[in-house]
């Protein structure tokens, strides 16, 4: 898994980890910082920093695959996307009638996007 999908991983469930697996976490894919420099930063040994990275990705991977959160949530912005295409394509429509429905439907998919 490479560090988008895992930094997605962690907004969905980062607040089931530990507090000292959120810390290296933080810090190893958000602060782009070596294994080595954390253990410096915490105090701790590179194996505990990598230990905790191990046990949070795996716990997170483990939650991803229990609930289907993200992969959910992706789906519903591709589909909100196509939508939004799609209505983007009928705003210039000459009837009035059908330039609203595709701003309200183009409101409702960005909305789907937040």
């Amino acid at each position: 898994m490479d560090a988008l999908e895992m930094t997605l991983l962690y907004d969905h469930y980062g607040e089931l980890l530990t507090r000292r697996q959120r810390e290296c976490f933080d810090l190893y894919y958000n602060q782009d910082l070596s294994l080595a420099e954390i253990a410096q930063e915490l105090k701790v040994s590179r194996q505990g920093v990598y230990d905790n990275l191990s046990r949070a990705e795996a716990a997170l991977r483990e939650l991803e695959a229990k609930t289907g959160c993200v992969r959910r949530t992706m789906q519903i912005r591709q589909a909100a996307r196509k939508i939004a295409a799609a209505a983007d394509a009928l705003r210039d429509h000459p009837d009035p009638a059908v330039r609203e429905q595709a701003r309200q439907i183009l409101s409702a998919a960005n909305g789907l996007e937040e």
